[in-house]
């Protein structure tokens, strides 16, 4: 599906605003068909190491292809300026700007002769949330044993920005200029056009070598909310956030959606790695009103979630209770 999809976005580029806005619609406010909106669009789904993970070789996806899943990204285009953006860095940075850049239009087409140096497209800035190994490492291909990038501008908290500038690989990076680091301040947008900005704050989560950020992404039209990771609603309220007041400034919330509920990982603590379960965040949140439930894709969903395959269950009780879980290359209109 992803290789035909790609492939009729790489015919029509202009038509994909307006062809896929309505799959994320479901219930919330109209969408703005036009080409000229920028848009996010989701690069990926999976927890950090990606669907199917590393030993878990019992998982069908290892025979059926279908079932394979990107770890979590989103991009962001600006059909404007042609400008595009990724959130987290992951070990699947290659196929996932492959998909970004083919579905901004802007795919460079080597047509010289042999021995021309040509452009080798790269992403206009990377936002990064923090430094688990699904969120950051996919920098390595901006390295000279890769893309060999110049200047690509990294957005990081305080924290992850000194983490990336003091150790290696990472500071090789830095020295060599592949990237260059933008620190962030919680609450202080970045603007990156004249309508469309990026606000990072600050959310619990495991802080081994960095802060976690989450993001606010605002377009001329609509607000976009993005938290792959955090350990609990209620670490975030006696942080003075409330995730149902924030819904109500955005109009969509991809969240946090590693586990559906618990004993998903038979033998282990669970506790070990805390992330809000599904069924949890459906419990809090079922006194919403249904337009602000239908707001909310879950994300970053680990290879043992059940809701990761549509026809599940699990994914149809997430359905029914008013919610939605977050599908590779869906676009949602800003």
């Amino acid at each position: 599906m992803r290789s035909v999809l790609i492939a009729f976005i790489r015919r029509v580029p202009l038509l994909l605003p307006a062809f896929l806005f309505g799959l994320v619609e479901e219930g919330s406010a109209q969408i703005q068909k036009t080409t000229e909106a920028p848009y996010l669009i989701v690069l990926g789904t999976s927890q950090d190491a990606g669907t199917p993970q590393a030993g878990s070789h019992e998982h069908p996806a290892w025979k059926d292809p279908s079932k394979r899943k990107l770890a979590t990204s989103l991009g962001l285009v600006d059909p404007n300026t042609g400008k595009t953006w990724m959130f987290e860095a992951t070990p699947d940075f290659r196929q996932q700007w492959y998909d970004l850049d083919s579905a901004a239009g802007n795919m460079a087409r080597d047509n010289a002769s042999p021995g021309t140096t040509t452009r080798r497209a790269v992403p206009d800035g990377i936002f990064l949330t923090h430094a688990h190994i699904g969120h950051y490492t996919g920098l390595m291909f901006l390295g000279q044993e890769s893309m060999g990038t110049t200047g690509v501008t990294v957005y990081a908290m305080e924290r992850m920005a000194d983490f990336l500038a003091l150790n290696g690989p990472w500071d090789q990076l830095v020295r060599l200029n592949n990237i260059s680091i933008r620190k962030l301040r919680p609450s202080v947008p970045i603007r990156l056009s004249d309508d469309l900005r990026v606000i990072p704050f600050l959310v619990p989560h495991r802080q081994e070598y960095s802060e976690v950020a989450g993001y606010r992404i605002e377009g001329p039209s609509r607000t976009a909310l993005f938290i792959p990771d955090i350990d609990s609603w209620d670490d975030w309220d006696r942080m003075g956030h409330r995730i149902e007041a924030i819904l109500e400034t955005v109009a969509v919330a991809y969240l946090d959606g590693t586990f559906f509920a618990e004993g998903e990982i038979p033998g282990r603590d669970m506790s070990s790695f805390p992330h809000p379960l599904i069924t949890v965040t459906m419990d809090r949140l079922s006194a919403l009103s249904s337009a602000q439930r239908s707001k909310i894709r879950f994300i970053h969903l680990n290879h043992t979630n059940p809701a990761s395959d549509a026809e599940s269950a699990e994914a149809a009780m997430i359905r029914e209770n008013g919610f939605g879980v977050a599908s590779a290359l869906e676009v949602f209109g800003l």
